[in-house]
């Protein structure tokens, strides 16, 4: 196993995606021949740009993605990827899948998802090989994101698709544990710092309920389920794919939404309702957006497991980057005093470019925005040297 990289205190960090190049996007859209040299380009891009901003640990941008979580399609056997207009005459309630696509004002064709029509099968690595790649051009520590278990058992499995090759999602479940184990275990070989899972559906199921209208269309492919049961299923899911795994930090990410930089759209309401399901998932860190007001106080972290660290939104991806950082160094350094400084991480609420054609900012925003983070980390970085030799 590669040795990994020394983290300072108070680190810096992104959830995962960052914006892509006008120039990758055209690529992206026709196909081009030489796309991969462009995205190699354009991942050395993101490299050279975050360092340049400070961050600390290092993601490869997800420049090689579409979004977060339909890569899968060209890496899984029996998953075809799907627009949402195709999906349309699939889904089981397509009356209220057709609201939300309006009430999100999405165009059915511009987001699209990984389908299961087939027994999945891994055909080449999730994220190991682009991992590789991210190591070779940076000497800072790394992180990758993966999509989360319970969040693919949800998008994925579409019944009029899937039922022929899994009849229910159990047996999907089982095969999705075991690939993001074997993932998971590759990148630990490889030395990557941190792998987060991204479960956002999460905050859905606590804060839509059951009959709800729902936020997140990568959720609403499948009927409503009973929200109790889910979250269940969530904690089981993740637990079971780090389960004896050690050697690698592991993460997960819950978010309200990213797809707009109207906050009044996205969910509202703070982690209470998810603490008790979050504390009893077994990973080291949960990176968490507390920028945004929809998230409510970040006093109720101490409900969390002391051993768990946080990975701490301090500044909003989808506004511009008017954040002081004296004012972040403040709050982080009120919640390190209540939780340890060891164990807060810094970073944006989610990432700058979950959704390659429809980013939440530019680059030059990002930038600017990570350059805050990394002001406040270097002042909280000062005042504990100062208390430590007092």
């Amino acid at each position: 196993m590669t040795d990994h990289r020394p983290i300072p205190l108070f680190p810096v960090s992104v959830v995962g995606s960052w914006p892509r190049p006008r120039w990758l996007l055209d690529a992206m859209r026709r196909r081009s021949a030489d796309l991969p040299a462009l995205r190699d380009r354009a991942t050395l891009l993101a490299i050279e740009q975050q360092e340049a901003a400070g961050v600390d640990v290092v993601s490869d941008g997800e420049q090689r993605r579409d979004n977060f979580y339909s890569f899968l399609a060209e890496k899984l056997d029996g998953v075809t990827l799907m627009t949402m207009a195709d999906l349309l005459d699939h889904v089981e309630d397509k009356a209220a899948f057709e609201g939300l696509l309006q009430t999100l004002d999405v165009p059915a064709f511009a987001i699209k998802n990984p389908t299961l029509t087939g027994k999945l099968r891994r055909r080449s690595p999730l994220s190991v090989d682009e991992a590789r790649f991210l190591r070779a051009h940076s000497s800072r520590p790394t992180k990758v994101a993966l999509p989360g278990p319970y969040l693919l058992s949800r998008s994925m499995w579409v019944k009029a698709l899937s039922a022929a090759a899994y009849p229910t999602r159990e047996p999907l479940c089982d095969d999705l544990v075991a690939i993001l184990r074997q993932e998971l275990l590759e990148l630990r070989e490889l030395g990557v710092e941190i792998v987060q899972f991204d479960e956002p559906v999460l905050t859905e199921l606590v804060f839509a309920g059951k009959a709800a209208t729902r936020t997140f269309m990568c959720a609403a492919l499948a009927a409503a389920a009973d929200p109790a049961a889910e979250l269940r299923l969530a904690v089981e899911l993740i637990n079971r794919v780090v389960d004896g795994i050690s050697g690698v930090r592991t993460a997960v990410h819950v978010c309200r939404g990213n797809w707009s930089r109207n906050e009044d759209v996205l969910l509202a309401g703070d982690y209470a309702p998810l603490l008790p399901h979050l504390a009893r998932m077994q990973v080291d860190q949960f990176v968490l957006e507390y920028a945004t007001p929809r998230a409510g106080s970040e006093a109720l972290l101490t409900q969390l497991p002391a051993s768990a660290e946080v990975g701490f939104g301090a500044v909003n991806p989808r506004t511009e980057p008017d954040e002081q950082p004296a004012a972040v160094a403040d709050r982080v350094g009120a919640l390190a005093a209540r939780l340890g400084a060891h164990r807060i991480w810094l970073n944006p609420d989610c990432g700058f470019g979950t959704f390659a054609d429809r980013p939440v900012a530019t680059a030059e925003v990002a930038m600017a925005k990570c350059r805050i983070l990394a002001d406040a980390a270097t002042r909280l970085r000062r005042d504990a040297a100062g208390r430590a030799s007092s």
